[in-house]
């Protein structure tokens, strides 16, 4: 799994705050961090060397921590960051959203792809195909795999179908249905309605309403 890391930049120091020696250096010098999962970090110091860091145990591999067995400037540096929503805490993990690429923090055990808020689909969204440019409307969002979900009249899974060979197989199978097929009487959905079913990343959230020219 692919992780985030924070830039690598000095942090601003808080109006009138006093602070010095090790907690001064952990904000106002440019380090990066990267979460690993499990509690552990990675960060890149100023001089370019990366420790890495325990941060529920409390423990650093820079010389620091390893041989004054001080509370570094890295373990201070990811508190700040954490405090300040730069970097995830632990059990948490930092990706990219697979359609703006803004960087979201999600549970280390989740499974990809991973959405922001404004991309992240329900039932009863509108979506395009981005193969054919149609617009439906979501129905369901599973946790089954494209791998493993068959189509019955194709008699091949949603990842071996034809047009979804581009699609990675291991992201959750989506179904949706065209938008003249949600039309009900009295709330009862037809019989016929027939749902499709697509890769999640072959699926774009629609942003802008449909053009009725």
């Amino acid at each position: 799994m692919n992780t985030t890391a924070s830039p690598k930049t000095p942090l601003p120091v808080p109006p009138n705050n006093r602070l010095a020696g090790r907690s001064r250096r952990a904000r106002t010098e440019p380090m990066s961090v990267l979460p690993l999962g499990d509690g552990l970090y990675e960060v890149e110091s100023a001089s370019g060397h990366t420790y890495l860091v325990d941060l529920e145990g409390g423990r650093c591999t820079c010389p620091d921590h390893v041989f004054r067995e001080a509370r570094c400037k890295h373990i201070r540096r990811i508190a700040i960051e954490i405090t300040e929503g730069r970097t995830p805490p632990p059990g948490e993990i930092a990706v990219s959203c697979e359609e703006c690429g803004e960087t979201i923090f999600v549970d280390e055990d989740d499974n990809e792809p991973f959405y922001c808020g404004a991309h992240t689909i329900w039932p009863g969204d509108t979506v395009i195909d981005r193969e054919t440019g149609d617009r439906l409307t979501v129905v369901d969002v599973s946790d089954l795999r494209a791998d493993a979900v068959e189509i019955g009249a194709a008699d091949t899974t949603v990842a071996e179908y034809a047009t979804n060979e581009r699609y990675d197989p291991d992201v959750p199978v989506v179904g949706a249905v065209y938008p003249h097929a949600t039309v009900a009487t009295n709330g009862v959905v037809p019989k016929s309605l027939r749902v499709y079913v697509f890769p999640r990343t072959r699926l774009e959230k629609a942003t802008r309403p449909q053009s009725t020219r």
